[in-house]
């Protein structure tokens, strides 16, 4: 059984976890791996949407056990994913799909070297600023420091399948679905 895989890739605040939420309502065929993280709950999130809230001793344990497939320390936090959510969506004959950073990402291309990857690109650095301060990212070092890392990963986009710029949000999610269909 083949094990199709689709990586939603980029920097924070860019929109993966968007467009991602629209593909799942769009193809019941798709199963979102939910990560773990260290980090707290943003206002409107809760346990499982869209991570899984741990301690970092909880993390250190699971690490300890195995559970994850790949794990990454991004921005001072841990971050994984899961191996039996993998696991089972791939049983079940479904696509794995994820919305993960570029460190996370090259990590699963060596257990899964035929998944699909989209790197989602801004449309400015400017438009990711405004979406960082959204976000509640204020602080100048902070603000700084993010955008630096997603000019980092942004030089990255080229190791992946393909690039979508997500200037329109329908735009965006039309060239998506044109992967999924093709997946699928």
């Amino acid at each position: 059984m083949k094990r199709k895989t689709l990586l939603i890739i980029g920097p924070t605040a860019v929109g993966k976890s968007s467009l991602l939420g629209r593909a799942l309502l769009e193809f019941p065929q798709l199963v979102d791996i939910i990560t773990y993280t260290t980090r707290a709950p943003r206002s409107g999130e809760k346990e499982g949407d869209p991570y899984h809230f741990v301690s970092e001793q909880r993390f250190r344990e699971l690490l300890a056990e195995d559970f994850f497939l790949e794990h990454a320390f991004v921005h001072g936090l841990l971050y994984g994913t899961p191996r039996d959510q993998l696991d089972r969506a791939h049983h079940e004959g479904k696509i794995a799909i994820m919305d993960i950073d570029v460190q996370g990402a090259k990590k699963m291309r060596e257990f899964f070297p035929d998944a699909a990857t989209v790197f989602l690109l801004p449309p400015t650095m400017e438009a990711l600023r405004q979406r960082f301060i959204k976000r509640g990212v204020t602080q100048p070092g902070d603000l700084e420091k993010r955008l630096e890392s997603a000019q980092k990963e942004m030089a990255q986009s080229q190791d992946f399948d393909q690039t979508i710029v997500n200037a329109d949000f329908d735009q965006a999610y039309s060239e998506l679905r044109k992967v999924i269909e093709k997946l699928l």
